[in-house]
This record gives structure tokens, C-alpha cells and sequence, in this order.
């Protein structure tokens, strides 16, 4: 008996695990949608730069980001662990169709967290593992923490390595020194002051190309990424702006991502009513407000999230 009530407790716990995590993520989600409406601002990506520069350069957030992680992960294996239990339980099907009154939303959950699960995947791919440095981007770098580096960068050993190897070739017109530096580029056999040399002349020609008007240098390519960091590491960072912008002026990842954020609704709008419910939070007095509730919070969502690919698309 008492091993019986330990389980069902142990149940009942994740459950409830399972509820406030997915009130996190619900409250988290409202609070990216809102980041992404700054895209559409008329101010060149400033707003939503200037927003990401913070999420990805403040420490407190760095915590916050392992955090969220965390919770995605639980959430997701716990859910994933209560519905393989739920369909252990029961290996024989009724014969005769249940008529208690389960919501449509109920048995669609686990149907539509995989495709939530399948999106996060593109997602992570098209964003977040590009700040991991595991898929490649578009790159920015601040102006101010560049033209800073480079006051100091002429001073390095790498520098003086870079102008010791020029200074040792008898150069005499433009075209020696292009050819010279071409040379470079095709050699596999570089010594390190010729690395320096090759670094510090693929750097200039990202310094030369640019054009820092603002605070940030955007659009860089991984050339140009490599480039800087090979001179002056740590201060290029993911362009979202650029990137965000460039996925959503394809139609047909426009189509997928507002096709995933219906999926999403018909998720939320359950689960929002199932927390309150799992958590004691519900009764019938104030269970139609709940649901109601439930559909605004999950429609306002869903929009917010919809009216940038939307935006970007037709304003392209």
C-alpha cells in the first residue's frame, strides 16, 4: 500500500514538475515574441541588435540561457517519459470507444510537442548553434570595441610579424605586392610570421571593405569572421538580425514557420488550462475564464510571433 502511494505521488510529482515547467516556457515565450516584433522596426536592426548584444554578452543571462536549456530538456523528457507510461499501462485498447469527456487538445499533445521538438531542431540550427559555432551564419562585430582593438592591434607581435615579412620583399609596384599576397594565400607551408602576415592582410581587407556608420558592423561573412578573430578574437558575435531577416524573405520558410506556431497554439492553448488544472489552481467556478484565457494568451502569442515572417515578407 505504501509502495502504491509512493508511486502515485511519484507520478503526480512530475506531473506537477511537468505544469510549472511548461508555465516557465509559457511566460518565456512571451517575452521572445516580444523581442522579435523589433524586427519590423524602420531602424535597421538597432533595437533588436542592441537586444541580442545584451542577451549575448550579460553574464546573468548566460545563467539564464543554461537555465532555459535545462528546462526545455526536462520538460521534454518528462512529458515524453508520462505518455510512454500512460500507453504502458494500457497495451490493449478498449473495444468500444471511451465516452468520457477527454479534450481534442489532450490527445494531440504528444503529436504536437515532436513537431514543436522537429522545429526547435531547425531552429537551434538556424540560430542558436550558430553562436555555439556549430552551423555557419551571418557575423557582426560592435564599431566601438573594433576601432578600439585597433589602435592597439599595430603594436601586437603579429602586427610586427605581418610588417617584418613585408618589409623583406623587394617590392617595387602594386601588382608585386597583389601577386606577392595571392602567393600567400595558395601556400600550405607558412611559417608563423608568414600566418601573421596572411592574417593581418585578411583582416585589413575586412577593415578596408566595412563601413561603421553605427554601432554595430553587420552582415559579415565566416571569411570574415575568421579573419578578425584571427587577429583580435572574441568581439564578432551572430548577426540574428541579418539572419532572421534573410530566413524570413523565403516564402516557403515563412509557410513552415507559421505552419509550427499553429502547431504551437493547439499546444499552448492546452497546456496553459492543463497546468491550472494539474496544479489544484482550477475548479468549476472559474474554469471557462481559464479556457478563456488560455485561447487569448495562445492566439496573442501565435500572432506576435507570425507578424515578422509576415512583415519582413511583404515589406521585401
Amino acid at each position: 500500500m505504501d509502495q502504491n502511494k509512493l508511486l502515485k505521488l511519484s507520478s503526480i510529482t512530475k506531473k506537477v514538475c511537468v505544469a510549472l515547467l511548461g508555465l516557465f516556457l509559457l511566460l518565456f515565450l512571451l517575452v521572445h515574441a516580444s523581442a522579435n516584433l523589433c524586427i519590423l522596426r524602420n531602424d535597421g536592426g538597432t533595437w533588436y541588435t542592441d537586444f541580442c548584444h545584451f542577451f549575448g554578452t550579460n553574464y546573468v543571462v548566460k545563467v539564464f540561457e543554461i537555465v532555459l536549456l535545462a528546462c526545455i530538456l526536462f520538460h521534454i523528457c518528462l512529458t515524453i517519459y508520462l505518455q510512454i507510461c500512460n500507453w504502458a499501462s494500457r497495451p490493449v485498447r478498449y473495444h468500444h470507444a471511451s465516452k468520457t469527456k477527454t479534450h481534442t487538445g489532450s490527445k494531440l499533445m504528444i503529436w504536437t510537442g515532436i513537431l514543436i521538438i522537429a522545429f526547435l531542431a531547425l531552429h537551434f540550427c538556424n540560430f542558436y548553434f550558430v553562436k555555439l559555432g556549430l552551423c555557419e551564419g551571418s557575423y557582426m562585430v560592435k564599431t566601438e570595441e573594433l576601432q578600439k582593438e585597433m589602435m592597439t592591434f599595430g603594436e601586437s607581435e603579429k602586427a610586427q610579424n605581418a610588417q617584418a615579412v613585408f618589409h623583406a620583399q623587394s617590392i617595387q609596384s602594386e601588382e608585386e605586392a597583389q601577386a606577392f599576397i595571392e602567393g600567400l594565400k595558395q601556400r600550405t607551408d607558412l611559417t608563423s610570421e608568414e600566418q601573421d602576415a596572411l592574417d593581418y592582410i585578411n583582416f585589413s581587407d575586412v577593415v578596408m571593405a566595412i563601413n561603421p556608420d553605427g554601432k554595430f558592423i553587420h552582415n559579415l561573412t565566416a571569411e570574415q569572421r575568421d579573419a578578425v578573430d584571427s587577429c583580435i578574437p572574441d568581439i564578432v558575435e551572430p548577426d540574428f538580425y541579418y539572419m532572421a531577416r534573410d530566413l524570413f524573405h523565403n516564402p516557403l520558410y515563412c509557410l513552415i514557420y507559421i505552419f509550427c506556431f499553429v502547431v504551437l497554439w493547439f499546444h499552448m492553448r492546452h497546456a496553459f488550462a492543463s497546468a491550472f488544472q494539474t496544479m489544484g489552481w482550477n475548479n468549476y467556478k472559474y474554469s471557462c475564464a481559464i479556457e478563456v484565457i488560455a485561447i487569448c494568451y495562445a492566439t496573442l502569442i501565435c500572432l506576435m510571433f507570425t507578424a515578422v515572417p509576415i512583415g519582413v515578407l511583404i515589406a521585401a
